[in-house]
């Protein structure tokens, strides 16, 4: 089992390359810096790296990662904020839907979506199997992760993302642009969040990046058997 994950900054990758027993074992390729680990006995090769913020540069990266593949599975990871009462902070979400919640046009009538534009796709729809194993394997919640170029900053917005996208459980910045270049060679994607913040008015004191890394870890240390255990001959089950 090869697995692709990528982080938007180093912290991340190396909040996950903390939860494998051996590694990492660092290369370079072009375009980005491979953190290369993995479960005992090289059951399983976990390669990590940090790919910048934004959909773009995470499209960007996770393109040219996919490039020195195969893999079986790319996972976009790292810290969020969570849609408040539904995902708290400290807790772990992993996403159902994978939603670009600010591409499209702002119109007289309000936003609409570049689906709603005719052309385009604003979301991706994890294998449902494997999302089922990692919340079970985690204790994660399960609900869509908006991904937006903006992170929100006021009630106002948040309110507007819920009325928009109510099954929303967290939002971040990477994960639509890491479905995106998955999707172009075919490799299932997964999004998985620890939960630092709640989405809504900026509150830095508030913040709890420390505890949200921590998490992390701990998610992709329950991961690590699961990972081994699944195969490339079942990576499409649904």
């Amino acid at each position: 089992m090869r697995v692709l994950v990528v982080t938007a900054v180093p912290a991340e990758r190396d909040a996950v390359t903390r939860a494998f027993e051996d590694g990492p074992d660092v290369r370079d390729v072009p375009g980005a810096e491979v953190h290369r680990t993995g479960g005992p006995g090289g059951r399983c090769v976990v390669d990590v790296l940090a790919g910048g913020a934004g959909p773009a540069a995470a499209a960007a990266a996770t393109a040219f990662g996919l490039a020195h593949g195969p893999y079986d599975l790319v996972v976009s990871a790292g810290i969020g904020g969570g849609f408040t009462p539904v995902a708290p902070v400290g807790s772990l979400v992993v996403a159902s839907g994978i939603v670009a919640a600010d591409l499209g046009a702002e119109t007289p009538e309000g936003f609409v979506p570049v689906t709603g534009l005719g052309f385009g796709r604003d979301r991706f729809t994890p294998p449902p199997a494997r999302v089922r194993d990692v919340a079970a394997a985690t204790g994660a919640l399960t609900g869509e992760i908006l991904t937006v170029s903006t992170v929100t900053g006021s009630a106002e917005r948040a309110a507007a993302l819920l009325a928009a996208h109510p099954h929303a459980a967290a939002e971040a910045m990477e994960g639509f642009g890491v479905a995106e270049a998955a999707a172009r060679t075919g490799t299932p994607v997964l999004e998985l969040r620890a939960i630092s913040n709640a989405v809504g008015p900026r509150d830095r004191s508030a913040w709890r990046i420390g505890e949200a890394l921590a998490a992390l870890t701990g998610a992709f240390g329950k991961l690590s058997p699961v990972l081994e255990g699944w195969t490339h001959h079942d990576r499409h089950r649904a």
